[in-house]
């Protein structure tokens, strides 16, 4: 199986999961959004728990409810990132965001069920028989999620676009840390610690890829096509934002991405050939056009 069809396969168990949580809430428009909100997307969170777990002998019927998780925080970030008090963004994903969908309040609620939702499945005994790993994963999902982590990424942002001065470039590194990398290496690190190990390799390497998901962002925001992208491109450049490409130049960028690439595969040494998936995922990471 190619790397795109093994995550198109995770993407769809995913997807599966998320539409068997959402099932039970009815017809609410809030319903209707939590549902709009998850649909679509490369679902890579989501497809780094599932590799992570096997690569620590999990089963898969305990990391597919990790990975719902994730993937509600994720979505939940992004309606409330589309918000018009946010990046105001009315195309996500090829399709109407869920304050144009529906409405600003909507999409707030949407958001916040979203959330919740997340930390419904992490601490349910469908997760892992073992209240401690449960536990665990919901005390580290809340600090990657919240104003020490995606939370602290995202007003760090807010707050260089008010500034009178720009982000230096490790300031731009530490925007991304948290506003991008944050989740991404909690979802990395879910797999050992739902086996209770050591999760060192698989941080290292989502540090790394966190990195290198953010400056291929960058680079799309530059050179990427809204119709293939399936939101708008160009933003950030009008905005006069603080990224990666403003400092390092498009080439520069694009050269820091591949380095990190090598970075987050060498971190993958302990694994052997076994982690090969992930291998082919922080090279896809880069070479995306979405």
């Amino acid at each position: 199986m190619s790397f795109e069809d093994r995550l198109g396969a995770v993407a769809s168990a995913v997807g599966v999961r998320l539409e068997s949580a959402l099932a039970d809430y009815g017809d609410l428009d809030v319903a209707q959004a939590m549902r709009w909100a998850t649909k679509g997307g490369k679902r890579l969170r989501g497809f780094l728990v599932i590799e992570g777990a096997i690569l620590h002998d999990v089963p898969e019927r305990h990391a597919i409810e990790v990975a719902a998780a994730i993937e509600a925080v994720h979505a939940y970030s992004l309606v409330h990132d589309d918000l018009p008090c946010m990046d105001d963004d009315a195309l996500r994903r090829g399709q109407p965001t869920v304050h144009i969908r529906w409405d600003e309040a909507t999409a707030v609620l949407a958001g916040d069920a979203l959330q919740t939702l997340a930390f419904e499945l992490l601490t349910d005994p469908a997760c892992h028989p073992d209240g401690a790993v449960r536990a665990d994963l919901a005390l580290s999902l809340a600090r990657a999620a919240g104003a020490g982590g995606m939370v602290r990424g995202q007003a760090l942002d807010i707050a260089a676009e008010r500034a009178d001065t720009p982000l230096t470039l490790e300031g731009t590194r530490a925007l991304q840390a948290g506003k991008t990398g944050a989740l991404i290496g909690w979802a990395a690190e879910a797999g050992p610690r739902l086996a209770a190990s050591d999760i060192g390799p698989l941080s290292d390497y989502a540090r790394a890829l966190g990195l290198a998901f953010q400056i291929a962002d960058d680079v799309l925001d530059i050179e990427g096509d809204a119709a293939v992208a399936g939101k708008a491109v160009g933003k950030d450049a009008a905005a006069g934002k603080s990224t990666f490409v403003a400092h390092l130049g498009l080439d520069g960028a694009k050269a820091e991405a591949d380095r990190l690439v090598q970075e987050a595969c060498d971190a993958l040494a302990p694994y052997g050939d076994r982690a090969d998936v992930l291998r082919d995922c922080a090279a896809y990471v880069v070479a995306r056009d979405r």
